[in-house]
């Protein structure tokens, strides 16, 4: 239930990110898709999909008020999958810190790479198509992965830490216990 409640919270943070832009995107997206990956079975992963690719619509939509064209989200939609998968394959059976870092790592990494060269490739006008056109787009992207790097290993942190934090305490609490 945990994992469920984490995408209702990020989906929130995401709605109330586009009415402070200063945030720069800093949302829970990436945290808790790595939290719903290590906690819930594969085939579960579509609800989470439908409600992010729905809010991607509604933001679109109608707080954006721009037209809505779903092959613009494509690659947004496969890295939602792809962060779920990968939280699934790293953090499913083994969790610590480093585990838990590299997906921060992975998945806000792959998230700048891919939508700030997808920028690059799409917006025409924008971005040379150049070399330099590209590195343009990437240090233009650069806040924005700041605050995501900062965002998703604060969520996952939290997600995978707190409950590491409990079950640490409670097992010396028993140990205290066994040993009076």
């Amino acid at each position: 239930m945990s994992a469920y409640l984490l995408i209702v919270f990020a989906m929130l943070s995401r709605v109330a990110v586009a009415s402070h832009h200063s945030w720069l995107n800093f949302t829970a997206i990436g945290g808790s898709l790595l939290f719903f990956g290590a906690r819930r079975p594969l085939r579960q992963a579509v609800l989470p999909l439908i409600a992010l690719i729905g809010l991607d619509y509604y933001m679109t939509v109608y707080v954006y008020s721009y037209p809505f064209a779903a092959q613009d989200y494509l690659i947004t939609w496969a890295w939602y999958a792809a962060v779920i998968v990968l939280g699934h394959l790293l953090l499913r059976d083994r969790r610590s810190v480093a585990r838990v870092g590299a997906g921060v790592i992975l998945s806000s990494t792959t998230f700048f790479l891919a939508t700030n060269f997808a920028a690059w490739a799409v917006l025409r006008g924008i971005y040379p198509h150049s070399f330099s056109g590209l590195m343009t787009a990437y240090a233009a992207g650069l806040p924005f992965y700041r605050n995501d790097l900062l965002s998703t290993t604060l969520v996952a942190g939290l997600a995978f830490g707190l409950p590491a934090l409990v079950e640490h305490f409670r097992a010396n609490e028993i140990s205290a216990h066994r040993a009076a």
